[in-house]
C-alpha cells in the first residue's frame, strides 16, 4: 500500500534541522514576502518519473515555493521537460505561470534551502524519510532522475541501499530498489556555464527516460 502523501511533505514550519531553521528565519526577516519554508514536491501524483534535486536555492524555490522555480537551474530543467513531453505550458519562473508536469514529479532530497546551497550530511539524513515517503507515495513510479551524485546517493539511501549501489557520473543508469535510476550532472549555473553540462547532454537523459517508459 502506498505511503500517504502527507508523510512525504514536511510541515511548513519543520523544526528538524536547526541550522536550516535559522537560515529560514534569517531569510524570513530579510524577505518576508518569500515562501521561506520546505519547498513542497510539484507535479503529477500518478507520475512514472520522479526528478530529484539536492535542495532549494535561496532565491529559487525558497523564494517561490516551487522546486527549481525562479533560479537559473529551472530554465534548463523545465525547458527540457517541456521538450521531452514531461511538462506542458510555458515556464515563466513563477509558481502561477500555469506550467503543468505530465507523468512527472519534481522534489528535492533536502527540502529547505541551505546556506551556500550545501546541506550537511546530517541534514540530508534528517530529511531522508520525506524522500523515502515521497517515492513510496507514487504508485506508478518507474524511473528516477537524480541531479548530481549527492542526489543519487540520497535516493539510493532513501531506498534502503548503499550510496554506492549505483554508478556515479552523468548519463549512468542503474536498476535499484525496483526503479530505474538515471543520473545527470546537476543543471546548475556552474555546470552549464562551464560546459560541463550542455543542453544536449541534459536532454539526452530525459530522452532515454522517455524511451524506457514508452508513450
Amino acid at each position: 500500500m502506498p505511503t500517504p502523501s502527507s508523510a512525504a511533505e514536511p510541515a511548513r514550519d519543520c523544526p528538524l534541522c536547526p541550522r536550516l531553521v535559522a537560515y529560514r528565519q534569517e531569510n524570513q526577516a530579510q524577505n518576508p514576502t518569500w515562501f521561506n519554508g520546505p519547498a513542497p514536491s510539484f507535479g503529477d501524483p500518478q507520475a512514472r518519473l520522479l526528478v530529484v534535486g539536492l535542495a532549494p536555492g535561496r532565491t529559487g524555490a525558497n523564494r517561490t515555493g516551487r522546486p527549481f522555480t525562479g533560479d537559473h537551474a529551472g530554465i534548463l530543467l523545465y525547458g527540457t521537460l517541456i521538450k521531452t513531453g514531461f511538462a506542458r505550458g510555458v515556464y515563466q519562473a513563477r509558481p502561477d505561470d500555469g506550467l503543468e508536469l505530465v507523468d512527472c514529479m519534481i522534489t528535492n532530497a533536502v527540502r529547505c534551502a541551505p546556506p551556500g546551497n550545501k546541506p550537511l550530511p546530517a541534514e540530508e539524513s534528517q530529511c531522508r524519510p520525506f524522500l523515502t515517503a515521497r517515492i513510496e507515495a507514487l504508485p506508478r513510479l518507474k524511473a528516477i532522475v537524480t541531479l548530481g551524485d549527492v542526489s543519487r546517493r540520497g535516493v539510493l539511501r532513501a531506498l534502503g541501499l548503499k550510496g554506492s549501489a549505483a554508478e556515479a557520473g552523468h548519463g549512468t543508469e542503474t536498476d535499484a530498489g525496483g526503479y530505474r535510476i538515471f543520473n545527470s550532472y546537476h543543471c546548475s549555473r556552474l555546470n552549464t556555464n562551464t560546459g560541463r553540462l550542455t543542453p544536449a547532454m541534459f536532454e539526452g537523459v530525459f530522452e532515454r527516460v522517455r524511451a524506457y517508459l514508452g508513450e
